[in-house]
């Protein structure tokens, strides 16, 4: 019914346009002149086939790039509307079929990016024009460059203000795009999504909670681009939404098990910045919990595995371990930016976790990442260098401290079992008892030696 009013208004206007061409009024000669040019382009338009009409947008969209709603009103004599309807009401009938479609949405595009032409976006609104839009996206057999140009016109009409905003999301908008951003191709793409999606939760409370469910729901897609994208957008929304939903943790921590290193750092960004809310506790239990992979999933990954070529190289990118190095170094990073998350961390028995990661051997970068996430708590926690060195032996303690970044290339067989089978475990009292002991790390070695002594007593 909506386009049904919206085509009768603009029936009117043009008999308007009609009535003041054969009035006998004091009409100028330039301006009859210019109303009989509109007349003239609206009935060669409404007569034009599809190969005409496509002559007839280019021109247009080459002579009126960048122009200003007034100076598109000089240019269609005060009926630029009446062209726009005719634009939107053809969208509408041939867009499932691409008829034209990337020239439509651009020429759509110069009326609804034109200064002081917020008219045009509510004529496009009330025509249905958002609804068309998003359906575009969903449509499989449309070009992805036809796509990208219907994101462009979206993101025009989000800049306009908070209530175009929330006609979007009413729409079921942020679904649509979010699926769109998981499904795309092409970086170019992408990113005029990323910036839409950035657009809708700025400045949109009403639905501020809902793009961002939208981002967490896209970090377990499939798409690598879409998920460095989602963690981007992600961090600048979350500030604004304030508290941080519960099903963020085994999302983001879900994306660790990415083989591409650009998708790891920006999730461990969030996570670091994710620690300033109640899902800290989680997330920490949930890194530390990655340390050691379930047996029955690596079971079953090496049993797949083994029935493949390239058994060595395919070892290696087992998702489990992936994720187990990508959290060893998560840890890492934490704990280097707050001596509070360490000691979380410590009390979450992270020194036993890493201790098992150093020892597995199939997978190289695992047993590196937690090493040298290991050497910076001894170095920072006297009581877990006398539990790990009780742990590790002498010599292998002496080489882990030597060059903790290579220890896994110097160690053998029996040490990474040694490593891997650990039981340290450092109760949260001791680590108090030892802060109030030994205020500061440099220590005496007498002292050390004692508090040694000690600890190795309440070993299991």
């Amino acid at each position: 019914m909506g386009l049904v009013y919206f085509l009768i208004s603009q029936i009117h206007r043009f008999s308007s346009l009609l009535n003041r061409r054969t009035q006998p009024v004091m009409t100028s000669i330039t301006e009859q002149a210019a109303i009989s040019r509109l007349i003239s382009f609206l009935q060669e338009w409404d007569s034009a086939g599809k190969i005409a009409r496509s002559h007839i947008l280019e021109n247009f969209i080459l002579s009126n790039q960048g122009k200003t709603g007034p100076e598109l009103e000089i240019e269609f004599s005060q009926g630029a509307s009446l062209f726009l309807a005719r634009l939107t009401a053809w969208l509408r009938l041939t867009y499932m079929y691409g008829t034209c479609l990337e020239q439509q949405l651009k020429s759509i595009g110069i009326f609804l990016s034109a200064a002081s032409g917020q008219r045009y976006i509510i004529e496009f609104l009330e025509i249905g024009g958002i609804l068309t839009l998003l359906e575009i996206l969903g449509l499989n057999q449309l070009k992805e460059e036809d796509k990208r140009e219907s994101i462009k016109l979206l993101q025009l009409v989000a800049k306009s203000g908070r209530k175009f905003k929330e006609i979007i999301c009413e729409s079921y908008g942020v679904r649509s795009i979010a699926e769109f951003l998981a499904t795309c191709k092409s970086e170019e793409t992408q990113e005029q999504v990323q910036i839409l999606l950035d657009a809708l939760g700025h400045g949109n409370p009403k639905y501020q909670n809902q793009v961002y469910k939208g981002l967490i729901a896209l970090l377990k897609c499939t798409s690598p681009k879409a998920q460095q994208l989602s963690l981007q957008t992600l961090r600048t929304i979350q500030t604004i939404v304030g508290d941080a939903h519960p099903s963020i943790v085994d999302s983001v921590l879900s994306v660790l098990r990415s083989l591409h290193l650009e998708v790891q750092h920006e999730a461990i960004q969030l996570i670091k910045d994710l620690m300033a809310y109640d899902v800290r506790p989680a997330l920490l239990k949930g890194l530390v919990a990655l340390l050691k992979p379930s047996r029955q999933e690596t079971a079953k990954m090496q049993a797949r595995i083994l029935e493949e070529a390239g058994t060595l190289h395919l070892m290696e990118s087992l998702p489990a371990y992936i994720q187990q190095a990508a959290a060893a170094k998560a840890i890492g990073i934490l704990a280097q930016d707050s001596r509070k998350v360490a000691e979380e961390l410590v009390f979450l028995r992270v020194v036993h976790g890493l201790m098992c990661a150093m020892g597995n051997k199939d997978h190289t970068n695992c047993q590196r990442q937690a090493s040298i996430t290991l050497e910076h708590f001894v170095r920072m926690f006297i009581v877990v260098e006398n539990h790990t060195r009780s742990a590790m032996g002498e010599k292998l303690f002496e080489l882990f401290m030597q060059d903790a970044t290579n220890l896994y290339l110097n160690m053998d067989a029996v040490q990474a079992v040694i490593l891997a089978t650990n039981i340290v475990n450092i109760p949260e009292y001791i680590l108090a008892q030892t802060k109030m002991d030994i205020p500061e790390r440099n220590s005496t070695a007498e002292d050390e030696q004692e508090q040694l002594s000690q600890d190795s007593e309440l070993l299991p």
